[in-house]
């Protein structure tokens, strides 16, 4: 294993703790900076792979670390400050029983991921696990948080997921496919502020269950 190799699966390995760390925070502004700490991690992923990097591939991890680490956090943090609602959420199923969810996802895909077939440079990688068990992640952050934030975060973590796996084909992979995935993540982003926004103003709340008191 060479140094970016190396490299490549602490990032990995640190972008799946985060997928805990996620699980287990209570403050919105506490999984909001998990979250970005993990996109800026997996964005420095794509330069690493290579072994002689294209300008497309830097081009790539730079444009995920400035859209995952910063503006989306950014937009979030700003919708966040305009919530009266408090800023502590805990999940329907508890902290402790997310994280072990979390845990036993990230147990599952390590077990079976090695069993798919892929290509002989890859097996061994982290990478096919650890997307697997971010998008397990992900989902159960939607499915455990009622506040439009949290949930706002799961898409975020699940997408992270999406974008590791997507790695695998870094190297066939059109730089305007990965281009318009980021685009595609920074305008559900803004929409999901300006939704943040309008529950907010209607409830006094980011509670997602008081949706279920509109009426026609």
């Amino acid at each position: 294993m060479n140094a970016a190799s190396g490299a490549v699966e602490l990032l990995v390995a640190a972008a799946m703790a985060l997928n805990l760390a996620a699980l287990g925070r209570l403050r919105a502004r506490d999984g909001i900076r998990s979250v970005a700490q993990q996109g800026a991690l997996l964005g420095c992923v794509p330069a690493l792979l290579a072994a002689h990097p294209r300008a497309s591939l830097l081009l790539l991890a730079s444009g995920t670390v400035l859209v995952k680490g910063y503006l989306v956090p950014r937009m979030l943090r700003g919708a966040l400050r305009g919530a009266a609602s408090p800023d502590e959420e805990r999940p329907r199923s508890g902290v402790p029983y997310g994280v072990l969810l979390g845990a036993a996802a990230t147990a599952a895909a390590l077990r079976f991921a090695p069993r798919l077939p892929v290509l002989a440079a890859q097996r061994g990688s982290l990478i096919l696990p650890a997307s697997f068990a971010t998008i397990a992640s992900g989902f159960l952050l939607m499915g455990t948080r009622s506040k439009a934030i949290g949930q706002v975060l799961g898409y975020l973590v699940l997408e992270n997921g999406v974008f590791l796996f997507g790695l695998l084909l870094a190297e066939s992979t059109p730089l305007i496919v990965e281009m318009g995935v980021l685009l595609d993540l920074f305008a559900a982003a803004f929409v999901a502020g300006i939704v943040i926004h309008r529950i907010q103003a209607t409830f006094a709340s980011l509670d997602t269950r008081r949706l279920n008191l509109l009426k026609d």
